[in-house]
């Protein structure tokens, strides 16, 4: 029989929770979540890069709102649970309705601390613990106005290095003497401080809070020295407390937090609660990894299971902002019973702290060099002897017992319970198991089925490395590979510090990201100056010299040193005037080769460059443009006459191809882009292996994707359907955006999206209707800014003969 569970709050815990639940027990329970936040799950911890702009909200979204359809779950968002009634079994809404549960779980989470001080009420003093309030700050920061953060533990750090890369001015200030001193010693908390004013910001340590000052409005701070600081705006990131009001009022067991036993029950053999309302063992927790723990033994309670147990374990501390590497575990205070080990170097900023008791580590301090975390984690962890290793301890594992400095030895020296992922407890066995036994061969793939890195990501160089050793030569991720040999960093990274910096030029991403050459190479400048225009279309002004040769004279160059031109035929569809002009150009030139192509268009072979200028004079005259046959964007669009003409077409497939290549034109893409429209599952115009494709059927529009025909076959996947050729042209535009805005530079669709997961890749775009069309509104902004130049506009430079790029239509015309 069916029972009724009752969720109060969505956040981390209990959508872990129901992961488990869901696996464990499927269709076992009739679930509903109340949600006081207006929205679905997402990834709390993830609120820093979102302020950052490294990420956006999208982006951290954990479950979306197709997961829980898919699940049967009836979600409230934006309704507060006001009243629990233990006699009845319901919840009660502050929007008036009532919920019975057979059981129920409390996971209301903290809310922040706010100092009681005056001015604690104004407009602009916020706290830091949501969207909502990320939001608030994300509007504040447009003003470019001065800021203050209240608070030198991780929240507020984050907040500030946040506003700092929105263009604010900051202030931090810390009533200790140094920052985090819950979790660095005063040595590390020294080197942290630094850094972060190393990013413009002002640190004032020993700084206490008297009032906040203004009227109608904040104006600034005062200290209890007398000191004021100017601001317009306020962030209070203090400390959080559980939040129990509910579970008070409910006449729950309540301490700091909702006490629990170890199976996550309450005083309420019905009630359970679990995240930072949760009180366990005497503890109360902050960070995700004793959360999600807490999910998975709720999760087993309510199967019935006896023998899921929460145990205490201390859990890393790892600081979310770009360029600090901060790795704390343990204890570390000072003591008559402890002896530590140190090793500094001023020069590069590196800080380690190993504490001792009795030969065995009990607190670890890393600034600066974090590698080892894992390591002197699991040795503490496991409570081992290091005596034998005492003299080299500090350097490392790859230091001991003769082993190699590769690193990719000291990973495979860690044993298989050694844990990986912090967040989520996730182990090397289970890793490497989940790869053997279930054939894993992407990073996704790994997260997908063990959940490693799928929080904070910090742990994901540690687990690429696992795949690395268990898949040998197989798997050689571009995202651990250096874009070239100008930089140490791979695509992903770069692509990331590029939006984080809002890093506008080359010159300014090979200075901020410390390249090794002065003017890049022809590896990673096409690769810089793409990912520049994609993420910055209305600023960026494109580096023509920084394209291929091909893109530059808009011709391929074959092995002769001549060039192949190809003007566009729009859906392969031609007339005789335009034949003509073909037929004059090859007459005039002397061209030798004349060849249809592949792609339902025309090629002219054995174009000598001098040559190529007025050749393309002369097609433009007849109103051809440029066919892109050379360019990393739209190339084709491939059609069959559909209902036009054949008996079998079900729909008008060469006016819907021919509406996507007008409308797609000139915008570049990290690689190749070829498309096809089939009138009918006959499938004509091959459809089904391209990298995107259409099959129409009487229904409307099938909508395929991740096809490839070159060095690796592929037949495509299905997208999904839709029933108008409107829907259809979002779909496709949409599913371009996303390629666009995620795969490295000369990554094709079908490669990416193994990466990224089709699934994943399904959920944006055909399960959320929002996100697909602000993917197509980004397409249609991006284009808005591309310029169409006439080819007998020529670029000043030593090539007399190479051309500005063929950038897209106008917006309106296209469209029509």
């Amino acid at each position: 029989m069916t029972e009724k569970l009752v969720i109060v709050g969505n956040g981390m815990a209990p959508g872990r929770m129901l992961e488990h639940l869901f696996e464990a027990a499927p269709g076992r329970y009739q679930v509903t979540i109340f949600n006081a936040e207006p929205r679905v799950n997402y990834d709390r911890i993830m609120l820093s890069p979102v302020l950052s702009g490294e990420k956006s909200y999208d982006d951290i979204v954990i479950h979306g709102d197709g997961w829980y359809i898919q699940n049967g779950v009836t979600l409230y968002k934006g309704h507060r649970i006001v009243a629990i009634d233990r006699a009845a079994k319901t919840v009660t809404s502050d929007m008036g309705g009532t919920e019975s549960y057979d059981k129920l779980v409390i996971a209301t989470g903290s809310v922040p601390f706010i100092i009681p001080v005056p001015g604690k009420d104004l407009p602009g003093v916020i706290t830091y613990r949501d969207l909502d309030d990320v939001n608030a700050m994300l509007l504040a920061a447009q003003s470019r106005a001065k800021a203050v953060v209240i608070g030198g533990g991780l929240l507020g750090l984050e907040a500030a290095a946040g506003l700092k890369a929105r263009g604010m001015e900051v202030t931090l200030i810390h009533v200790m003497p140094t920052l985090m001193e819950r979790q660095l010693d005063p040595a590390a908390g020294y080197l942290l401080q630094k850094a972060i004013e190393a990013r413009g910001i002002e640190v004032l340590t020993k700084a206490n809070t008297k009032a906040i000052i203004g009227d109608a409005k904040v104006e600034g701070v005062e200290l209890a020295d007398g000191t004021f600081i100017p601001a317009s705006l306020v962030v209070m990131a203090v400390g959080i407390r559980p939040n129990v009001a509910l579970a008070k009022e409910a006449g729950l067991e309540v301490n700091r937090g909702i006490v629990t036993d170890a199976r996550m029950a309450t005083s309420d053999p019905d009630i359970l609660s679990i995240g930072e309302c949760a009180e366990v063992g005497g503890h109360v927790y902050g960070l995700v990894a004793p959360l999600y723990q807490m999910a998975r033994v709720a999760a087993a309670s309510l199967t019935g299971g006896t023998e899921e147990r929460f145990a205490h374990s201390d859990t890393p501390t790892k600081l979310k902002v770009t360029g600090i590497d901060l790795y704390s575990v343990g204890d570390f205070a000072d003591g008559d019973d402890r002896e530590e080990i140190i090793l500094r170097d001023a020069s590069a900023g590196i800080y380690k702290r190993v504490i001792l008791r009795d030969n065995k580590i009990i607190g670890t301090v890393l600034f600066g060099e974090t590698a080892d975390g894992s390591w002197f984690a699991d040795l503490q962890k496991k409570q081992a002897d290091i005596s034998e290793m005492r003299d080299t301890l500090i350097f490392g594992q790859a230091f001991q017992g003769g082993a190699s400095a590769d690193p990719l030895a000291a990973v495979a020296a860690l044993s298989d319970d050694a844990e990986i992922c912090g967040c989520n407890g996730v182990c090397k066995g289970k890793i490497t198991g989940a790869i053997t036994s279930k054939g894993l061969t992407g990073l996704d793939d790994v997260r997908a089925h063990t959940k490693a890195s799928a929080s904070c990501g910090t742990c994901t160089p540690l687990v690429e490395k696992l795949m690395v050793l268990t898949l040998g030569d197989s798997y050689n991720p571009a995202a651990i590979q250096p874009m070239c040999t100008c930089t140490t960093l791979g695509h992903d990274e770069v692509r990331r510090l590029i939006k984080a910096k809002g890093l506008k030029t080359i010159p300014a991403v090979m200075q901020e990201l410390e390249w090794k050459t002065s003017c890049g190479c022809a590896k990673c400048r096409p690769a810089l100056n793409y990912y520049l225009v994609c993420d910055w279309p209305d600023e960026y002004a494109d580096d023509y010299q920084s394209r291929f040769i091909n893109e530059r004279v808009h011709a391929n160059i074959q092995k002769d040193g001549t060039y192949s031109v190809v003007p566009r035929m729009w859906g392969g569809v031609t007339s005789a005037q335009e034949l003509r002009a073909i037929a004059d150009v090859v007459d005039k030139f002397a061209i030798p080769t004349v060849k249809v192509t592949g792609g339902q268009r025309i090629d002219m072979l054995g174009v000598k460059k001098e040559d190529l200028p007025a050749v393309w004079s002369d097609l433009g005259k007849a109103g051809f443009v440029s066919g892109h046959a050379y360019a990393k964007g739209l190339r084709t669009v491939k059609t069959c006459v559909g209902t036009d003409w054949c008996r079998f077409g079900t729909q008008d497939s060469t006016r819907l191809g021919i509406r996507i290549e007008k409308f797609m034109w000139g915008s570049w893409t990290p690689a190749k882009v070829k498309m096809g429209v089939s009138g009918c599952p006959r499938n004509c115009a091959e459809a089904t292996c391209k990298d995107v494709g259409v099959i129409c059927v009487d229904s409307g529009y099938e909508i395929h994707f991740a096809g490839a025909a070159g060095l690796d076959i592929k037949g495509t996947e299905v997208l999904g359907q839709v029933r108008t050729e409107d829907e259809a042209l979002e779909v496709i535009v949409a599913l371009t955006q996303m390629y666009r805005e995620q795969a490295r530079y000369l990554e094709r669709i079908y490669k990416w999206a193994k990466r990224i997961g089709l699934d994943e890749i399904r959920r944006q775009i055909m399960g959320d209707p929002e996100r697909r069309k602000a993917y197509f509104d980004r397409f249609v902004f991006s284009q808005k800014f591309a310029q169409v130049d006439p080819w007998s506009e020529r670029v000043s430079g030593k090539d007399k003969h190479e051309f500005r790029p063929m950038a897209a239509v106008p917006f309106q015309q296209a469209a029509e």
